[in-house]
């Protein structure tokens, strides 16, 4: 028998939105269950959803729940957040919003008896990572967040286009903090195998300014979001690769935000490293071959992301 693939989202803003809409457009889950406190906002997002579903790849079942109805999820989605708040250019104003948030929240949830996968996108991304584990008592590896997955879409984006070489042919992971102080891992970046290094100085394509397309690579969301006011296509396509890899238990490799016990000589801190994300959510950190100044500067980030935590602690 056909096991029912469910996933809830809570909070249906224009992030949790989209969320739902790319889960069901690539015919990753069978059923959403959407949960917020705004009852017209989600009541519309259910409908507008159940209006698409007939031109879907396959029936899709919508639902408007309660956070009793997330007890059976396979994976829940964290979206909850005022993307208003971070008009200012930093992540971390939405910090207290969205702490008073899950602490309200969390406890109802895990009162549903959910046991499974919880994928948080809220920001700062990598302190609400850390604060719903910690609210949700579930076991290491069961809760992680989006991280630095998008901010290496965006670095692949801005390599792609430096280069003419296809997305899919690039090895490039931007890692750290989903913040300001996060940082491309130079040394680890390959095109169809070939290292970077030893295309430096053979080809113009591939001879270009480092810190600049880093720069791009973290201002991009600020790019999307001044014009908008919101990001949306990136995060949800991030979300969405990520569900798929739990879902379908494929043991793929891509950034997200896991919490370290020793991993590159860090403990106790959500930051952005490769993962392999399969049916038991991050089953592994990926320890990539850093050089001795890319360690310094992960260490920079991951003391930043702490620095967070610990004024998260005190809301």
């Amino acid at each position: 028998m056909h096991k029912i693939r469910k996933v809830g989202i809570l909070g249906v803003g224009h992030v949790g939105a989209h969320c739902a809409y790319s889960l069901a457009i690539q015919g990753i889950v069978d059923e959403l269950v959407l949960v917020d406190l705004k009852a017209d906002r989600v009541k519309s997002e259910c409908q507008d959803l159940r209006d698409a579903v007939m031109y879907m790849p396959h029936n899709v079942t919508v639902n408007v729940g309660t956070y009793a109805d997330l007890g059976d999820c396979d994976v829940l989605v964290n979206s909850l957040g005022d993307i208003s708040l971070v008009a200012s250019g930093d992540r971390n104003d939405e910090m207290r919003y969205t702490v008073a948030q899950l602490k309200e929240t969390m406890p109802k949830v895990m009162a549903s008896g959910f046991k499974g996968i919880i994928i948080s996108i809220t920001n700062p991304c990598d302190t609400i990572a850390d604060l719903v584990y910690k609210l949700s008592g579930l076991p290491k590896g069961r809760v992680f967040g989006t991280g630095t997955g998008l901010d290496t879409s965006r670095l692949v984006s801005a390599l792609a286009q430096q280069t003419g070489i296809d997305h899919q042919a690039i090895s490039a992971y931007m890692i750290g903090e989903h913040g300001a102080s996060q940082m491309a891992a130079w040394s680890c970046v390959s095109f169809g195998g070939a290292p970077l290094s030893a295309l430096e100085g053979k080809d113009e394509r591939f001879s270009f300014d480092k810190d600049e397309l880093q720069k791009i690579a973290i201002n991009a969301g600020w790019v999307t979001y001044y014009g908008k006011n919101c990001t949306e296509y990136g995060i949800c396509s991030t979300l969405a690769r990520m569900v798929r890899a739990v879902l379908h238990d494929e043991k793929r490799i891509m950034p997200a935000s896991m919490l370290l016990e020793g991993e590159y000589g860090e403990h106790n801190v959500f930051v952005g490293v490769p993962c392999i994300i399969g049916k038991n959510g991050v089953e592994e950190v990926v320890e990539l071959p850093l050089t001795a100044e890319e360690k310094e500067k992960f260490h920079v980030c991951c003391e930043d992301v702490r620095k967070h935590i610990a004024e998260a602690a005190l809301l």
